[in-house]
């Protein structure tokens, strides 16, 4: 018989004798496989729907955005593209809030004031239908339904059930009013210092008139300080948004499958271990190393293949369910459909992350002497170095380090994650090193006995420290830094009514409304209310070189677009706010200006970064026609996370004193009722004043913040899936060794309760280690993550990190007591000849 031929047969006979434990093994690399297939379909399915549909996404072929109504030359321009026939657009967007005289419901919306036949591409379907087209000849309103049901108005009236590109982020805080455009001077909605955005629309052949057209006019719109976006770029920046989000949880799963390629190593090490004999007995009869360890080989690649074909089905079941969690963040419907090339590729990681996980175990395969199929005991031949088992660890690494940079958003960003997997694996590794040391000189003498024996099993031969430590650790890890994420965003997004806090914002007012809307705040919050100025601006020049030179420039000493371009809120006062402080510089502390000098302002300090502009430096400022110069007195490092009146720039009282203004302010109003009937007698007294419910913005970023931590959570679980698989085979790895504690405790009289405390106190010891290793490393990550990619300061929830461990302490002893349940009550003579055969 022909080598191959035996090698497959033999592998045949080992599959069927162990269809069970291979099917458990098998299963964690379909969790590992499902998680990358369902991620990567689902990123190639919105990827395509952006593309198929990215005209529609803007509704339009070219965007011009503006704080100001379009002039000069921009106006001029517009009017010659409508002169030759061209599809030109307005959409006016500004906020106001929406007032149900029937419930006496409010609530503060987005008025989008529209004409032109936008859109000019995609369809927005109403209730009842076609009301879209008669939008501009009537004076109708057509509202979001979410309106309606925050209102408690009945549906029966026109809304609008579907936009193109529209983010459910943006209109779960601020839902859709849409009206005809002429009749926005009507409503008296708009008044100085009301924050409105001004967009025209433009309609062209295709793609590649849009960039020339743009392309063509970019000086004119640069100069006129007017954004521009087409067709394509929106596409762009959407589909490079999602690729970060699903790369991420493309990491994610990654580490799942990697642990199911840990699972698949134990498997095969359990596998070596109890066919020791059968191997002995292959040798005996002539067998070379070489076959006997493609047998295994062949083995471990089966449970890859048939773990990774599970996978595949797993995934695309997921894949199918991603579209209407993740509703909120795709502006579009997602058609989700079989993808080939996902498949093939998580079909083809999954074979090989098994093959490469298995290579290790199986190397042991040639130390097996065929003496020992006549003594068990027979001590293999020591070997110093092994240059497969090297080689061999050089492979797992490379493996680890190509599917991060393959799954990650960037390739910096997978060499840290395979980093991260290195760093942590050593960091628990070194856990159970010290534990297996630590409980062989630290052994309490005076202790019961069972905790002697339980504590002694951690380092006696054939323990399961390392296994379980870096299951259970990883498990912990990975669940205790979406945690601790999740919380701290949460916290920062949380209120508590009642306390001193704000909750209620009340911004365009009007200098003759101050009094009025002061008094009404006054009767119904806790504290009297600031009234904080706020004064329109733009930069003029920096320095006596005007905005439109220096965005000419393109050294990288000059100062960022975006900041030159941008219409800023500024203010005055003369004391600070707690959420600022000065980092360089002085503020003015009452100090007046002295004749002749240049009014002070205080800037915040990545603003001056972005500027280039230090202590000292000028910058003159066009405020509703009037040049005003100012030189920066101080730098201030503003903590944008705390909900207090934040501000770019402060100017001194004196200098904005006769400035055209607004005024916004910050109420405190203790209860949901008294909350309804300060928007409503705001709404009845000041139709252009807008007030927004802080806990409302809370629960709609909770929302959505859940639906995104929910798959998050998802991937993470199919980590600890697999971290139970890798459990779970340590614990058979060692079931030889407990049936021989078993014969001698019983042989002694040990009772079964003993035997089971001796297990319940070893694996409670392993998980109280590998859950602390594993939530030292999570607080670790956590901080990281919030700290540097969120830039928030970190806070650690005490009690949540302690449930975290026990439950993770809980587990393990669940696992490990289950695990050997049948050899606690098996009869001595029957463990015997078991042994035996």
């Amino acid at each position: 018989m022909s080598d191959w031929r035996f090698t497959l047969r033999m592998a045949a006979r080992e599959v069927r004798a162990a269809r069970r434990q291979l099917a458990l093994y098998a299963s964690a690399i379909s969790l590992g496989v499902a998680a990358l297939v369902a991620v990567t379909s689902f990123r190639t399915d919105v990827t395509g729907a952006l593309h198929e549909e990215s005209r529609a996404l803007l509704g339009a072929d070219v965007e011009l955005r503006s704080r100001s109504p379009f002039e000069g030359e921009v106006r001029d321009l517009l009017d010659s593209l409508r002169a030759a026939d061209m599809p030109v657009a307005s959409l006016t967007s500004f906020g106001s809030m929406a007032f149900a005289p029937r419930t006496g419901g409010t609530r503060l919306v987005e008025i989008r004031a529209v004409s032109g036949g936008f859109p000019f591409y995609g369809s927005i379907v109403t209730t009842p239908a076609g009301r879209w087209d008669r939008l501009e000849d009537t004076r109708i309103a057509l509202v979001d339904p979410a309106v309606l049901v925050y209102l408690g108005i009945d549906r029966g009236d026109t809304v609008v059930d579907r936009v193109p590109g529209e983010i459910g982020l943006e209109a779960a805080i601020a839902p859709r009013v849409y009206i005809a455009e002429r009749f926005v001077d009507e409503t008296g909605l708009v008044r100085f210092g009301s924050l409105v955005r001004y967009a025209a629309l433009l309609a062209l052949p295709d793609a590649t008139a849009a960039e020339s057209f743009v392309d063509e006019h970019h000086d004119l719109f640069q100069q006129s300080r007017v954004g521009h976006s087409t067709a394509t770029e929106r596409e762009e920046s959407m589909s490079e948004w999602f690729e970060v989000l699903s790369r991420f949880l493309g990491l994610l799963g990654l580490t799942a499958l990697l642990l199911g390629g840990l699972a698949t190593g134990s498997a095969v090490h359990v596998f070596v271990r109890r066919k020791l004999q059968t191997v002995a007995m292959l040798r005996c009869v002539g067998a070379p190393q070489r076959t006997v360890f493609a047998i295994y080989l062949l083995l471990a690649a089966l449970m890859g293949l048939v773990g990774a074909a599970l996978g595949v089905a797993l995934g695309v079941v997921i894949q199918h369910g991603l579209p209407s969690v993740l509703a909120d963040f795709v502006p579009l419907d997602v058609e989700p459909r079989f993808r080939l090339v996902p498949a093939l590729a998580g079909f083809g990681i999954g074979i090989w992350v098994a093959v490469v996980f298995a290579l290790l175990p199986l190397l042991d395969v040639r130390n097996v002497s065929p003496l020992q199929a006549l003594r068990h005991a027979v001590e293999p031949a020591l070997r110093r170095r092994d240059g497969w088992k090297v080689a061999a660890h050089i492979l797992i690494l490379a493996t680890v380090i190509a599917l991060g940079v393959s799954q990650a958003p960037a390739p910096v960003v997978g060499l840290v994650f395979a980093g991260a997997i290195g760093v942590t694996t050593i960091a628990l590794w070194a856990t159970a090193r010290v534990l297996t040391l630590g409980a062989r000189r630290l052994l309490p003498t005076r202790a019961p006995y069972v905790v002697r024996q339980g504590v002694a099993n951690l380092f006696r031969p054939h323990n399961q420290t390392t296994p379980v430590t870096l299951a259970v650790g990883f498990g912990v890890f990975l669940l205790g830094t979406v945690f601790l994420v999740q919380r701290n965003l949460l916290d920062r997004l949380a209120f508590e009514s009642g306390s001193d806090r704000p909750n209620l914002v009340v911004f365009d007012i009007q200098s003759d409304q101050v009094e009025g809307v002061r008094a009404l705040l006054a009767d119904a919050s806790v504290a009297p209310p600031q009234v904080t100025p706020i004064v329109p601006a733009r930069i003029a020049a920096i320095n006596g070189r005007p905005a439109e030179e220096l965005l000419q420039d393109t050294t990288e000493s000059s100062p960022g677009r975006w900041a030159l371009r941008r219409e800023y809120r500024n203010t005055y006062r003369d004391t600070l706010v707690p959420s600022e402080e000065i980092v360089a510089g002085r503020w003015w502390d009452g100090e007046s200006t002295g004749a002749g000098r240049l009014a002070r302002i205080s800037i915040e300090q990545e603003l001056a970064e972005d500027l280039a502009v230090g202590l000292g430096d000028r910058i003159t400022w066009d405020i509703q026609g009037v040049r005003i110069e100012t030189e920066i007195a101080s730098l201030r490092r503003v903590d944008w996370a705390r909900f207090e009146l934040n501000f770019f720039v402060v100017f001194e009282p004196l200098a904005l004193a006769a400035a055209p203004r607004t005024f916004v302010t910050l109420a405190n109003v203790p209860d949901d009722m008294g909350m309804a009937m300060v928007q409503r007698d705001l709404v009845t007294r000041y139709s252009n004043v807008s007030a927004l419910d802080i806990s409302t913005v809370q629960e709609t970023l909770q929302r959505l913040l859940e639906s995104v931590t929910l798959v998050i959570r998802v991937m993470a679980l199919f980590s600890i899936g697999c971290g139970l698989v890798v459990l779970l085979g340590a614990v058979a790895t060692s079931r030889l060794q407990r049936l021989h504690e078993s014969i001698l405790l019983k042989t002694i009289g040990a009772r079964i309760p003993q035997v089971r405390s001796i297990l319940a106190v070893e694996y409670v010891t392993l998980g109280l280690l590998a859950s602390l290793a594993g939530t030292v490393l999570a607080v670790a990550g956590g901080w990281g993550a919030v700290t540097f990619l969120f830039r928030l300061d970190f806070r650690l929830p005490v009690l949540s990190v302690l449930a975290l461990v026990v439950t993770g302490v809980a587990a393990t002893t669940a696992v490990g007591l289950t695990g050997n349940r049948g050899l606690v009550r098996r009869p001595p003579l029957a463990v015997l000849r078991e042994v035996a055969e």
